[in-house]
């Protein structure tokens, strides 16, 4: 595996008063040193793959701003925390409610025990775990940060490519994309396959219960749905969840009232929720209605009828996660690892 190297940069003028209301920052120094927030990370973490030019720029800048780095980046120098932090950006119970997070936890902590390192858990879903959060790890504490759940209009996000903490994203951290590594599946592709399985089983009205569109799985997995029906999709026979299973259930009761013969939702507990609906409304799966899902984390196996579903491969998503930390850690440029998901066709589709 290569590493691309930071080209030759020119200077650019001095940035001015930047002390003057507030602590400067990593993308102040970028800015000063006229190259990427990610090259000034990879100075700060030991100076790996990085060009003379660069990392001299780099470094004027750092003293021009008044940058200081924070602990975590001097601590590499002297020894690293020997720990990661899995940060769940969402609230607390999901992580008992979701299993899918449960899954990605259990792989990390495996990957990183094999590696003599320690997993360490973060919940931020509300402001102040936020800034706890933020304080704990710009403190050192980790050496890097397996990002599980991201927002596009999460703040937290910002404050760690700012801070300059080797990171690593599950799924497309929307706004950011190209400036931090990340482990995802295709989710176009998923959705794709999932759609083109319900048309060959001759539903004519498929819909669907998507994700936020401000996640990664929202708003790509909708991509794909429509992408796949073509002429075929219908606007009006989408509906927006959360991915739990009230939201699910909320989205199913509309889309009846439209008249549908098929429904493709963006997990499995939103599948599970639309089950719940269709029941309720004396509607049959599938006989009346197919019903499919996303994720396969072990509600899909277990439910009645059991769900089809897009199988995610959650121990290469854990496993991929660390060894691409390790590589940022290390100082490699930002990449992005795609893998495959697989159709499972079960009883109720």
């Amino acid at each position: 595996m290569g590493f691309a190297v930071a080209p030759e940069v020119s200077r650019v003028t001095p940035v001015s008063d930047l002390t003057a209301k507030r602590k400067p920052t990593i993308r102040d120094v970028a800015v000063q040193a006229g190259v990427s927030r990610s090259t000034v990370s990879r100075v700060i973490n030991g100076g790996h793959w990085v060009s003379p030019d660069a990392r001299v720029a780099v470094e004027e800048a750092i003293i021009a701003t008044g940058y200081t780095a924070n602990h975590h980046a001097r601590s590499l120098a002297t020894g690293r925390a020997g720990s990661m932090a899995f940060l769940l950006t969402e609230p607390q119970q999901l992580l008992f409610d979701d299993p899918t997070f449960a899954l990605l936890l259990r792989g990390a902590a495996e990957a990183l025990a094999q590696r003599s390192m320690t997993l360490v858990l973060l919940v931020a879903g509300t402001a102040a775990e936020r800034e706890s959060v933020a304080h704990f790890i710009s403190a050192g504490h980790v050496d890097g940060v397996m990002l599980i759940s991201s927002h596009e209009s999460e703040p937290l996000l910002e404050e760690l490519i700012d801070t300059g903490i080797p990171t690593v994203c599950c799924g497309i951290p929307l706004g950011h994309e190209g400036e931090l590594s990340t482990v995802s599946v295709d989710e176009v592709a998923s959705a794709r396959a999932m759609a083109a399985h319900l048309r060959t089983q001759g539903h004519q009205r498929i819909g669907m219960i998507t994700g936020p569109d401000d996640t990664p799985g929202g708003r790509y997995r909708l991509v794909g749905f429509r992408e796949e029906l073509g002429e075929a999709f219908d606007e009006s026979l989408v509906e927006v969840g959360d991915y739990s299973f009230e939201s699910g259930q909320a989205a199913m009761a509309r889309l009846m009232e439209r008249g549908v013969d098929a429904v493709f939702a963006a997990s499995d507990r939103m599948a599970a929720g639309a089950v719940a609906a269709a029941r309720k409304a004396g509607l049959r799966v599938p006989d009346d209605v197919a019903v499919a899902g996303f994720d396969d984390s072990g509600l899909a196996a277990t439910h009645q009828p059991p769900l089809t579903t897009m199988r995610q491969p959650w121990d290469q998503i854990s496993a991929q996660m660390v060894t691409v930390l390790l590589d940022v850690i290390a100082g490699a440029e930002p990449r992005s690892v795609i893998l495959d998901t697989e159709l499972v066709v079960r009883a109720s589709a």
